[in-house]
C-alpha cells in the first residue's frame, strides 16, 4: 500500500456509510433533531485526563487560540437549554495525544440527549440502538463499578485503602507509582484489570462510578452508603464504546468543577483551560435530562469484526 492509500478498504467503507444510515434512521424514527454545532470553540475542556487540540486563527484581525472540541456537549448543552427537545449530533471531535489500536486523534462520535429521560430510559434506547446496527436482537448485562472490581481483583474499590490498591497492582505486575491519588490507583487497576474483561459475553454497562470520575453527572448514595455518580459505560469485547450521565442542571455546581479541574490541572503542570460561561449560564436552564457519547468508530470496529481503529477510520492522523 502505497502512502496516499486509505487505512479503510473499499467494503468497508460501504459498510460504515450504511452503519451511518441505520444510526440516522434510527433517530430519525425516534423523532430525535439532528443537529450542528461548532468544531471549533473557544473554550477548551477542563478534565485533567482529555488534552484539548489548540489551533490559532484569526478574528477581526486579532489573533486568538482556539480549541477543537472533545465533544460537542457544551454547545449541545446550549441549543438544549433553549430548544428542550430531543437531539443528536454525528460529528469528528478531537483529542490530543491519543495514539493506539483503540485510538486516534481525530474520530467520529455520536452524541444524544434526551429531556426527560433517566439512564435507564436512556440504556433502553441504547440498547435498541445496538440492536439496529448489529442487526439482531442485543440483550445488555449491567454491573456496577464496585462489582466489576470485586469480580476481578477481589477489592471493593470505593473503601479500599491506597496500600490496599498498590499492593494489588504490584501483585498484578504493574509498577507505576500513583502516589496518594486513590482515584488515579482505581483508574489504573480498572484500565489496566478490569476494562479488558468487560463485554465478551454480552455488552455490559457498568454503573455506579466513584464521584471524581464524572465531573458532569448528578450523584447518588447507593445500598452500601457510597456515594456515586449517576453514570454508566458500555463496554463490548473489552473495549469502551459508550459513556452516559443523568446530566448536572446546576450552573453554580458545575462552576466548582471546572474551578477544581484547573487546580489540578496546575498541581500537574498542564494548561488551565477557560471555563466555558455559555455552557454555564445555559446549565441552569437545561431540562432534566440524560445523554451519551458514543465512539461510532469503535463500534464500527466491533459490528464489522475488525481487529484496529485504523481499519474503521479512512485516513488515520499521521497519514492526514
Amino acid at each position: 500500500m502505497t502512502d496516499y492509500q486509505p487505512t479503510l478498504s473499499l467494503i468497508n467503507a460501504q459498510k460504515k456509510a450504511a452503519f451511518l444510515r441505520k444510526i440516522r434512521e434510527f433517530f430519525y424514527q425516534r423523532d430525535v433533531m439532528e443537529v450542528t454545532t461548532p468544531i471549533l470553540s473557544n473554550r477548551g475542556n477542563t478534565d485533567v485526563f482529555i488534552e484539548s487540540v489548540s489551533v490559532n486563527f484569526h478574528h477581526q484581525g486579532q489573533p486568538k487560540t482556539g480549541y477543537l472540541h472533545t465533544s460537542p456537549e457544551f454547545a449541545m448543552k446550549r441549543l438544549l437549554a433553549t430548544y428542550q427537545v430531543p437531539m443528536y449530533q454525528l460529528c469528528q471531535v478531537f483529542r490530543d495525544n491519543e495514539k493506539g489500536h483503540k485510538h486516534n486523534i481525530e474520530f467520529t462520535m455520536l452524541e444524544w440527549y434526551r429531556p426527560r429521560f433517566d439512564l435507564d430510559m436512556l440504556a433502553d434506547e441504547l440498547q435498541a440502538l445496538l440492536t439496529t446496527v448489529f442487526g439482531t436482537p442485543m440483550e445488555m448485562i449491567k454491573l456496577s463499578y464496585a462489582d466489576a472490581f470485586i469480580k476481578t481483583v477481589q477489592i471493593h474499590p470505593l473503601s479500599a485503602s491506597i496500600e490496599m490498591l498498590r499492593t494489588c497492582a504490584l501483585s498484578h505486575g504493574i509498577t507505576l507509582d500513583m502516589g496518594d491519588d486513590n482515584q488515579g490507583w482505581l483508574d489504573l487497576l480498572f484500565s489496566h484489570i478490569v476494562e479488558p474483561t468487560l463485554g465478551f459475553g454480552a455488552p455490559t454497562l457498568i454503573t455506579d462510578y466513584p464521584p471524581a470520575t464524572a465531573s458532569l453527572a448528578k450523584m447518588s448514595v447507593d445500598a452500601n452508603g457510597h456515594q456515586v455518580a449517576k453514570r454508566f459505560e458500555l463496554y463490548i469485547n473489552g473495549i469502551e464504546i459508550a459513556n452516559a450521565y443523568d446530566e448536572l442542571a446546576d450552573g453554580k455546581a458545575l462552576r466548582q468543577r471546572f474551578e477544581q479541574d484547573n487546580a489540578q490541572r496546575t498541581a500537574l503542570g498542564l494548561p488551565i483551560m477557560p471555563i466555558d460561561e455559555h455552557l454555564l449560564a445555559a446549565c441552569d436552564e437545561l431540562p432534566e435530562c440524560s445523554g451519551i457519547a458514543l465512539g461510532v468508530d469503535r463500534l464500527f470496529m466491533v459490528v464489522a469484526g475488525l481487529t484496529d481503529i485504523s481499519q474503521s477510520i479512512a485516513i488515520m492522523t499521521e497519514q492526514a
